[in-house]
């Protein structure tokens, strides 16, 4: 078991691996960006701006000192928003000692570049192997201790086991999954069929239509995962299935909840503005267009969730249309 590792990025979800890091008697250096907030996190000992009423143990030390947070340390948590990953990574990767791992929790497809997480990370570490984390894990509810499980995925068995026993706890639980690519795009492309699912909600479209959407989304995540090398097994799996259920379900996800109210008819650019956190389904739906043209995959769900974002298509106009597509047979991959 490692004594010292180091997280990356202040919101939920980085702060429920410290908290996870720091119950396990690990040391964490927790690295920040914004320093009211760090401050605040350091003398509350809780992070008020994004996970409020988690009470952090004295082993986390947040800091925004890079060199700080990374010296010493036999692992690296990265939850980092997509599209700010670049920028971080570039800033503290010569920080980073040896061949230390890292571990990405980040869920998204960089917009300029089409890179996932872990290739984003790789541009910027010397020779460390990186592991990815993903799975259906809405932060507030890893706050309450309630049971969830997740996978981590890494071509590197022995790593993917270091991550599996270290976030271990007992109300938290990890498999390891080879399937880097098809981990991360799942992860990714359930944030865009997140949205559709809270814009059936705000329309209340009913639980009909909310059964026939994430069954139909998972084929365009399957369809798009397998043309790009993943294995089609991830997607029935906790990366792909399970976590597309709970996103679409729980009334905690940032992305099922913006796709609301979108469907009740807020602005799309006034949802952005009003959240606290990113919401990484909505870069990522461009990303996953393009995507999906350049490996020739149809995906209509994540085209009409475009028209919504970035077309200012009429969110019951969309639905209608993709119910008038051409009648076909059923296929699921």
């Amino acid at each position: 078991m490692i004594t010292k590792a180091a997280v990356v990025g202040t919101g939920a979800m980085g702060t429920v691996a410290a908290w996870i890091l720091a119950q396990n008697e690990v040391h964490v250096g927790w690295l920040g960006r914004r320093g009211e907030l760090v401050e605040d996190i350091r003398a509350r000992r809780e992070n008020r701006a994004h996970l409020p009423g988690l009470k952090l143990p004295e082993r986390v030390v947040p800091t925004l000192d890079a060199g700080a947070a990374l010296a010493g340390a036999e692992l690296v948590i990265s939850a980092v928003p997509c599209q700010h990953l670049r920028a971080t990574w570039r800033r503290i990767g010569g920080w980073l000692a040896g061949e230390v791992p890292v571990c990405s929790a980040t869920k998204g497809i960089e917009t300029s570049t089409l890179e996932r997480p872990s290739q984003i990370i790789a541009e910027y570490v010397r020779g460390s192997p990186i592991a990815v984390l993903s799975g259906p894990s809405i932060a507030p509810e890893l706050a309450r201790c309630l049971p969830a499980t997740v996978v981590v995925a890494c071509q590197r068995p022995e790593l993917a086991g270091l991550v599996q026993h270290v976030l271990h706890t007992s109300w938290f639980r990890i498999y390891t999954n080879p399937d880097v690519l098809g981990v991360e795009l799942a992860g990714a492309l359930k944030n865009v069929v997140a949205i559709a699912a809270g814009i059936l909600d705000g329309l209340r479209a009913g639980d009909n239509a909310k059964a026939a959407l994430v069954t139909r989304g998972l084929a365009e995540i399957t369809r798009l995962g397998v043309a790009m090398g993943a294995r089609p097994q991830t997607f029935a799996g906790l990366a792909g299935v399970g976590d597309l259920v709970t996103t679409c379900v729980s009334p905690l996800g940032r992305n099922r909840s913006a796709g609301q109210r979108i469907g009740e008819g807020v602005a799309v650019e006034q949802v952005v503005r009003e959240s606290r956190s990113a919401i990484e389904g909505i870069p990522t739906t461009q990303a996953v267009l393009e995507l999906a043209r350049r490996h020739g995959v149809e995906m209509p769900i994540t085209q009409a969730v475009y028209k919504v974002l970035f077309e200012s298509r009429p969110p019951l106009l969309a639905i209608t249309e993709l119910m008038n597509r051409p009648l076909k047979a059923e296929e699921m991959g």
